[in-house]
């Protein structure tokens, strides 16, 4: 590391909400592209509850009703990140994400207090699910993401240097299951060079299987 903090590595910011299990997918895809390639992942809190906050309304009830539960989770993150440090995100958030995809415990307060024991976080950070004490802060965390990649999008957002420097947001990628190797490097040269292209917005099909955790 040099003396002004830098790694040498390539930076790329990474927008998750716990909850979403393609977040989930992608963001394991950037711990294989760590291995691989010399980069670094800096991890932020956004949330579904908030970016679904103006569409409420719209929602089918059974997502609705899921987005009530969607605060506690994400909640809990970003207390541990705002009295801790964030250098203790990316370690909860694998702890989290074990617990509440891979092994199927869902998002449920037992999941959340066994991770903050796991990554050795206080186990009274789990009172913050029911508190909005660092709204405020989840909301600019969140709103930092958003206003890289514009409101049309979901989690995870991904900021990576495009051709000048200057950092590109994405919505994505989206892959199941999360590329491992030579596969998660290709993938990332491809969103680097995609990147790159000025005037490159979107490329997408229709998802036809859900997350496969492994």
């Amino acid at each position: 590391m040099s003396e002004n903090g830098q790694t040498g590595k390539t930076p790329v910011d990474f927008w998750f909400d716990p909850l979403c299990p393609w977040a989930w997918m992608t963001s394991r895809w950037m711990l294989e592209v760590e291995k691989v390639r010399d980069v670094e992942v800096r991890w932020h809190v956004m949330s579904l509850a908030v970016l679904n906050e103006p569409k409420l309304d719209e929602l089918p009830e059974k997502y609705r009703e899921a987005m009530k539960h969607a605060w506690g989770p994400v909640r809990v993150v970003i207390a541990a990140q705002q009295k801790h440090g964030d250098e203790v995100l990316g370690d909860l958030y694998t702890a989290l994400g074990t617990r509440f995809h891979n092994r199927g415990e869902g998002a449920t307060r037992e999941a959340i207090a066994g991770a903050l024991e796991e990554v050795g976080l206080p186990a009274e950070l789990i009172e913050y699910a029911d508190s909005d004490a660092y709204d405020t802060e989840l909301r600019a965390s969140h709103k930092e993401g958003i206003d890289k990649v514009g409101q049309d999008v979901g989690t995870p957002v991904i900021a990576v240097p495009g051709s000048d420097g200057r950092q590109i947001a994405f919505f994505g990628p989206v892959v199941t299951p999360a590329p491992k190797g030579e596969e998660a490097a290709k993938l990332w040269d491809g969103t680097l060079m995609v990147a790159s292209i000025p005037g490159f917005y979107e490329i997408k099909r229709t998802r036809t299987q859900g997350p496969i955790f492994d």
